[in-house]
């Protein structure tokens, strides 16, 4: 059974399970001012040191935490927002796959 077609704010008829293009651009402008705002990865502390922390971490925890796939992220369980001594707690630490990073641990944090 396939579901009908969705009328969109703007108007338009939209196909069920995809997104108008305004949609599209309104989200895509919001995130442009949002990351405008945003410090830089290294200004976030993100820098040489954490990539080789990030390497050695992720050879002695190669697997994700939530689905046991493959880990390409070392995640922050609880976020550090700017706190070093967090950042740098190793018993804040996962490994996570990029997509359980990205969909499963971003919409948690939103939650909170």
């Amino acid at each position: 059974m396939s579901r009908p077609p969705h009328l969109c704010t703007c108007g338009k008829i939209v196909a069920f399970g995809t997104r108008c293009a305004c949609q599209i651009a309104s989200t895509r402008a919001r995130n442009k001012r949002h990351d405008a705002n945003r410090p830089t990865a290294r200004e976030r502390g993100y820098d040489s040191h954490w990539q080789a922390a990030r390497k050695e971490w992720l050879q002695w925890n190669p697997y994700c935490a939530m689905c046991r796939g493959k880990a390409t992220t070392v995640d922050h369980i609880k976020p550090h927002r700017g706190d070093k001594v967090l950042f740098w707690d190793k018993n804040n630490w996962q490994s996570l796959c990029t997509s359980c990073h990205n969909r499963h641990k971003q919409r948690v944090e939103q939650s909170q």
